[in-house]
């Protein structure tokens, strides 16, 4: 399991420790990932995500995860959020997808 954000790609940091007597010690800094279960309004139902600290506020900042997840860039996102995304962008428009690309209107057979 990579230390990575799922939606904030947030990562392992690499620097150096600098003492008092100015030795440089290499060392890692890494995100602060807790494992959480956001709600999503559109789907109606939970996701388990491994997220960061920061972007758990911005989460709650922009109104929930469909609203950060709307306005995330799809580079920043795992492989899961993005599906997740797709899945409530489709959900979101309303058309019902035939299966060939085409969208039809809800309630036509």
């Amino acid at each position: 399991m990579s230390r990575r954000c799922e939606l904030t790609g947030k990562a392992v940091q690499f620097g150096n420790k600098v003492s008092h007597s100015n030795r440089k010690t290499r060392t890692r800094f890494l995100p602060n990932l807790v494992q959480v279960t956001l709600i999503s309004d559109v789907l109606e139902r939970a996701v388990r995500l491994r997220v960061s600290a920061a972007a758990l506020r911005s989460v709650e900042h922009r109104g929930g995860l469909d609203n950060f997840l709307a306005k995330a860039r799809d580079e920043e996102l795992s492989g899961e959020a993005l599906a997740l995304k797709r899945e409530i962008e489709k959900k979101q428009d309303g058309g019902a997808d035939d299966g060939r690309g085409l969208l039809m209107p809800t309630g036509v057979s």
